[in-house]
């Protein structure tokens, strides 16, 4: 590791809620479709890759997104933490993590209106969503390929709006149980919560919809309700508000949307154990001129530290010496790598010695068994 590097943020610990990382490197949520189809039960081989991408020790890991209860999925092959099997399962990940001494937040997630229709049905669910707007893009076809994609979905009712709250707070529980250091609200991407976020994809009139605290309810009451079973500081959450994926809308009114939401969870975290262990932001980036006229790219998410002042994650898009630049000048940033940690289970170490990094191959991502996910080399010296 060069001098410069050495005092670098990034290589410096950070105490992110009530866990204190060893440097300032995060492994992102990364779909990877290996639990058990018939039940959601995490498999022994997820056990090992994870423990493999925990080698460098005070590693922050955040698992793979994991349906929260069985009729918030909807995909083939992603685990879940509702059952006591999937908990016990869970529990050989953490304990794994744990004997690294890493630390490890599993995501919660809800698909919403994305989810294959099919395999819902299959089990008795509903296609469901905060209105009946169909997503045209068909985003989960390469998830669940057998599914026919692009109805319009259920609006959910208050009653199962209350329900779906409960489901985030039980699968929270959960995870507590099974060994997690922690949970990651997944608010983020298209899926269920940003569904309702969105004011294209949502158009209620009742008090879920209508305008921007209204749609931020939902959100909100899920942070809060789980922040009364597990604490503050045990929780997270992911946003991606200029988000396209799922055909989310971004326009003119995005920036109060999530200025408002933001809002809200700093004002909590001003109270006694109120505040949140992280905010984890997708990064987005868009072709813009300086003053001179120069081409320069923009981060339209520099916002978000003008209201939230607690830790922050920010994935997609860095590499080394990104990461190195903008850890150096805000000294509660969190740089969040995903593809990176699927080829490189040892990214912690390439990274702080700047050791040359293994390829990853997009074609063994999802339902691949062994291959391109336990079988990436640990760089030798």
């Amino acid at each position: 590791m060069t001098a410069s590097a050495l005092t670098n943020n990034l290589f410096k610990p950070l105490k992110v809620g009530e866990i204190t990382l060893a440097q300032r490197i995060a492994m992102a949520p990364l779909t990877r479709e290996r639990a058990r189809v018939a039940d959601s039960v995490p498999t022994d081989i997820m056990t090992t890759y994870y423990t493999q991408r925990a080698s460098a020790p005070g590693t922050l890991i955040v698992t793979e997104a994991t349906f929260i209860t069985e009729r918030a999925g909807g995909y083939p092959g992603v685990p879940g933490i509702w059952s006591q099997d999937q908990v016990h399962a869970w529990q050989k990940v953490t304990a794994a993590v744990h004997k690294q001494k890493s630390f490890i937040f599993l995501q919660l997630w809800a698909l919403g209106r994305v989810a294959g229709p099919d395999t819902l049905r299959s089990n008795g669910h509903d296609l469901v969503s905060a209105s009946n707007i169909s997503d045209t893009t068909q985003v989960g076809q390469h998830l669940a390929l057998d599914d026919v994609f692009g109805e319009a979905p259920r609006p959910l009712s208050v009653e199962e709006i209350k329900e779906y709250v409960q489901d985030y707070v039980h699968a929270a529980q959960n995870a507590i149980e099974a060994g997690f250091d922690g949970i990651e609200i997944h608010s983020a991407n298209g899926y269920l919560l940003q569904q309702f976020l969105d004011e294209h994809s949502n158009l209620r009139t009742d008090e879920y919809g209508g305008n921007v605290e209204n749609r931020a309810r939902f959100v909100l009451e899920v942070v809060d309700a789980i922040i009364s079973a597990i604490g503050a500081d045990r929780i997270g959450i992911r946003l991606s508000p200029y988000e396209t994926y799922g055909d989310m809308k971004p326009g003119i009114g995005t920036l109060e949307q999530y200025a408002y939401l933001l809002k809200e969870l700093e004002e909590r975290g001003l109270k006694p154990n109120g505040r949140l262990a992280y905010i984890h932001t997708v990064e987005n980036t868009f072709k813009s001129t300086n003053s001179l006229g120069e081409p320069i790219l923009r981060r339209p998410l520099e916002f978000v530290r003008n209201v939230w002042t607690g830790v922050w994650i920010r994935t997609l898009g860095f590499d080394r010496n990104l990461a190195l630049q903008f850890a150096d000048v805000d000294d509660k940033l969190v740089i969040g790598f995903g593809k990176s940690f699927i080829a490189n289970p040892d990214l912690v170490r390439r990274l702080k010695e700047n050791l040359p990094l293994n390829k990853f191959d997009f074609k063994t991502f999802y339902r691949a068994g062994s291959k391109g996910y336990t079988d990436y080399p640990f760089y030798e010296s």
